[in-house]
């Protein structure tokens, strides 16, 4: 498989930093991919990935940073989104939308949003198929 486009990047745990770093990103990522629909779903995977890896992985110790690559082939886009928390394990059967709980959803969004998602230990790697 030929790669299209590679992404290699961090930012430190500071919401502050977050926005630009998901902007610039996805400025790169347009370059590549020009379906408006699969870069508004890349947006929302990016957001909630980073940002849960902020607040819930580095709990928003600004001495850590959340990783992120980013692989875009002929076939598929694969996002790998890596904190410096202790893991996470979640139930996604679990999750009960009508009890209107804050935390989890963004989990569930995305894992709706994309063809595959994996969980390892403080690593989420997840692949949207083009």
């Amino acid at each position: 498989m030929n790669v299209i486009y590679k992404f290699k990047g961090s930012v430190q745990s500071d919401l502050n930093q977050v926005k630009p770093f998901i902007e610039n990103t996805l400025i790169n990522l347009e370059k590549h991919i020009c379906n408006e629909e699969l870069m508004f779903d890349l947006k929302l995977i990016l957001d909630e990935l980073v940002i849960n890896g902020v607040l819930h992985g580095n709990r928003e110790n600004h001495r850590k940073c959340v990783f992120l690559n980013i692989t875009v082939n002929e076939e598929a886009i694969v996002i790998r989104v890596k904190d410096e928390g202790f893991g996470i394990e979640y139930d996604f059967d679990a999750y009960d939308f009508r009890e209107l709980k804050c935390c989890g959803r963004g989990l569930l969004l995305v894992k709706a949003l994309t063809d595959r998602l994996e969980l390892n230990n403080n690593e989420i790697i997840v692949v949207k198929n083009i």
